[in-house]
């Protein structure tokens, strides 16, 4: 059973620039308990699919739904909505309020839902499970009197105090310690096993979904460019846009090196044809050419297909419609 479906999901943005497509035509589902990670550089537009999954951002069009019910935009709907759907943020220090205690901060949620039962109960629960025991002492203390990782564990505490059956978690290690991350992702994971909430990861860094992801999504330009499991996206790597990322990741790099040819992404002049082709090594390096699929990379876009010898592979690329990218 689908918990989240993202359906042909579009997300625009005007300036000066003109209209930037941060999200393209994206498809996504979930299921309960699962882990995704979506992974890409900065300003391919993950940040932005995770808010609007959220209902944080309305979609220019295309929809999000849960268990099958399309995301409404009312305040009622929404208010329905984030109450399954929670996000965890980037920063701790930024997402707390300096003024507020840490009971406070996750009673915040049960107020504004109006959730019944004994408030101190389950403030007092969240924290537990989030790692933050006795809870008691952390009742009347502020952000800045405890450390960054139990900081974290209190966005955390405060987003599933409301029992919610998704997570949206954006770059949720990236501001702290080694020492720290993988606590957290351990923390991740146990909430997953013992709540069975499913858990969508936005990240650049393809480590963090080789640890925790069940899947993983690979987003370029405001599209999924590859998805499948961990395992059949992390070994054997597809798109050349993924093993490039893939090349400078030292504790599970098993392709030569690849470096990106070109301009960093721009939303606002999308190319035509495959929107990578323009930084893409195939290109580059000629063998596309020998391949006989230049003029297409450079001149027909492609959707995300089936792999045939990877049953739950999608990749969109013309060199692995019917034959394996080279290494």
């Amino acid at each position: 059973m689908s918990l989240l479906g993202v359906s042909d999901l579009h997300v625009t943005f005007s300036g000066r620039g003109g209209v930037a497509r941060a999200v393209d035509g994206v498809d996504l589902s979930m299921r309960p308990g699962e882990i995704l990670a979506l992974v890409g550089e900065s300003g391919c537009g993950k940040t932005t699919l995770a808010r609007t999954i959220v209902g944080l951002q309305r979609p220019a069009a295309g929809s999000v739904s849960l268990r099958g019910e399309p995301l409404r935009y009312d305040r009622r709907a929404l208010r329905a909505h984030r109450r399954e759907v929670q996000m965890v943020f980037q920063d701790p220090t930024g997402a707390l309020n300096a003024r507020q205690t840490i009971y406070e901060a996750v009673a915040e949620g049960l107020r504004i839902q109006g959730v019944p039962g004994s408030e101190e109960q389950l403030v007092a629960e969240a924290l537990s499970r989030a790692g933050l025991r006795p809870p008691e002492r952390f009742f009347a203390r502020y952000p800045y009197e405890i450390s960054g990782g139990q900081r974290q564990r209190v966005i955390i505490a405060g987003a599933m105090v409301l029992s919610p059956s998704l997570l949206v978690a954006d770059e949720p290690v990236s501001s702290l310690d080694a020492s720290v991350r993988g606590e957290i992702l351990a923390l991740m994971l146990r909430l997953v096993r013992e709540t069975e909430v499913a858990i969508l990861v936005v990240t650049h860094d393809l480590g963090l979904a080789w640890n925790v992801a069940d899947r993983v999504a690979v987003m370029y330009l405001g599209r999924i460019v590859e998805q499948g499991s961990t395992e059949d996206v992390l070994t054997a790597p597809r798109h050349p846009y993924t093993r490039a990322l893939l090349s400078v990741v030292p504790e599970i790099a098993h392709v030569a090196p690849q470096v990106l040819v070109g301009e960093a992404p721009d939303p606002t002049r999308i190319p035509a044809g495959c929107r990578f082709h323009p930084r893409c090594p195939l290109v580059a390096s000629g063998e596309a050419a020998r391949l006989g699929i230049e003029e297409r990379c450079r001149a027909e876009d492609l959707a995300l297909a089936p792999v045939a010898d990877a049953a739950d592979l999608l990749v969109a690329c013309h060199a692995v419609a019917g034959a394996v990218v080279p290494a």
